[in-house]
């Protein structure tokens, strides 16, 4: 067994892609994963007080719902398949976290999806991969969705 790390920036079900090729990956070298999943939530420094303890509220409840909903049924999938995981919703900018939390765990590679298509969401969404190959602290694998 190795004591590797891969961090897996996973979307959802619709990006099993990056997860099943991460899998492979990590049963060839034994290394663990961790999932993880970003919700991107900006900070609103004008709301009042009372504004902003129920945006609090709604985060920390959007987090348990992510969690159960799309971080728990991946590290499941993962486990199943034989290899060691875990993952967590955290909130910010994709690019930031996916690396910082890469260079916390002291992880040898990154493994991001790549998805398809050609709209404006795909061109926005297309530089989570690009921006983590220039930032990130060790080697991003893109994987085609």
């Amino acid at each position: 067994m190795s004591n590797e790390t891969y961090v897996v920036a996973y979307e959802d079900s619709e990006g099993q892609h990056v997860l099943d090729y991460a899998v492979q990956q990590a049963k060839k070298s034994g290394a663990s994963l961790y999932i993880i999943h970003v919700l991107e939530w900006s900070p609103y420094t004008f709301l009042t007080p009372q504004e902003l303890e129920e945006r609090h509220k709604r985060r920390t409840q959007e987090t348990e719902r992510a969690q159960s909903a799309i971080i728990d049924p991946a590290v499941k999938r993962v486990e199943a398949a034989g290899v060691r995981a875990e993952g967590k919703i955290r909130y910010g900018q994709v690019v930031e976290i996916v690396a910082e939390t890469a260079k916390k765990l002291g992880a040898t590679m990154i493994f991001v999806g790549r998805g398809g298509g050609n709209g404006l969401g795909a061109r926005i969404f297309g530089s989570v991969p690009i921006g983590l190959a220039q930032v990130a602290p060790v080697p991003t694998v893109i994987v085609p969705q």
